[in-house]
């Protein structure tokens, strides 16, 4: 694979005179973004992320049905995520394969229907179970978990959806594929393994405006036919939304504080 650092500066990327708005969202989302939830049920925390969720797409002029909430179960036990679930919500989130397996088979069963993302990083050794368990997969970031994710949906004969993850910050902390080697890498998910790509996910770094990662993002997915962004959590995604994401991924928006 190419080198995972960037070939050109940050800003030659996103081109910045593209969105000459993004200073505008900014200010905007200092008074209308979303409150994180600490003193509320969730119940109540996903009716307030559900609004939050209209009015950015009614700002951005997109249709509701347009956007997936991925609700961001990790860390809570069932007695939080039944009154989620009671309240209409059927997509949820993990991070650890582990953890997903150890309370969604029974939730699954006692509510049929509901849609399981892994939205946190993959280790080949567990693709067996991931691929089994969940019906997307945001996290797909190196030729190993590739090679055995192709493995187990032809083994298995079920086919979750699929996201590269960018690290659009390089950050070295952070999984995901520099913005540089994405192309390539897309190209190799498809040609070399087999795997059909829907779309891409990012993960912005927290000291940094989400903005301009959330465009770069979706300029990679268009120009490599992609549909799909994974885009903006708790703080940002009435931002993400505006950018186009068609799934958004918030936790402590609706379960609070872990």
């Amino acid at each position: 694979m190419p080198s995972q650092r960037f070939k050109k500066p940050f800003l030659e990327w996103v081109k910045l005179d593209r969105f000459a708005k993004i200073g505008n969202l900014m200010n905007q989302m200092t008074t209308e973004g979303p409150t994180s939830a600490t003193a509320h049920l969730p119940s109540e925390g996903l009716a307030s992320v559900e609004a939050e969720i209209v009015r950015a797409c009614t700002d951005a002029r997109r249709e509701r049905s347009s956007v997936t909430l991925v609700a961001v179960s990790k860390t809570f036990d069932a007695d939080a995520i039944v009154p989620v679930i009671a309240a209409g919500q059927r997509v949820f989130g993990e991070n650890r394969v582990q953890e997903a397996k150890g309370k969604w088979p029974d939730l699954r069963t006692a509510h049929p229907g509901l849609a399981l993302h892994l939205i946190g990083p993959l280790q080949s050794n567990k693709a067996k179970e991931a691929v089994a368990l969940f019906d997307a997969i945001h996290s797909v970031d190196r030729p190993s978990i590739c090679e055995a994710l192709a493995k187990e949906i032809v083994r298995q004969d079920r086919r979750p959806e699929l996201f590269v993850q960018i690290n659009t910050g390089e950050e070295p902390q952070k999984a995901g594929i520099a913005p540089s080697d994405a192309d390539d890498f897309i190209a190799a998910c498809r040609g070399v393994y087999g795997l059909r790509i829907s779309g891409l996910m990012c993960i912005p770094p927290a000291d940094d405006a989400p903005a301009p990662h959330f465009a770069l993002t979706a300029k990679i997915a268009k120009r490599n036919g992609l549909t799909q962004l994974s885009m903006g959590m708790s703080a940002d995604f009435a931002i993400a939304i505006r950018f186009g994401a068609t799934h958004v991924r918030v936790g402590s928006a609706i379960f609070g504080k872990r």
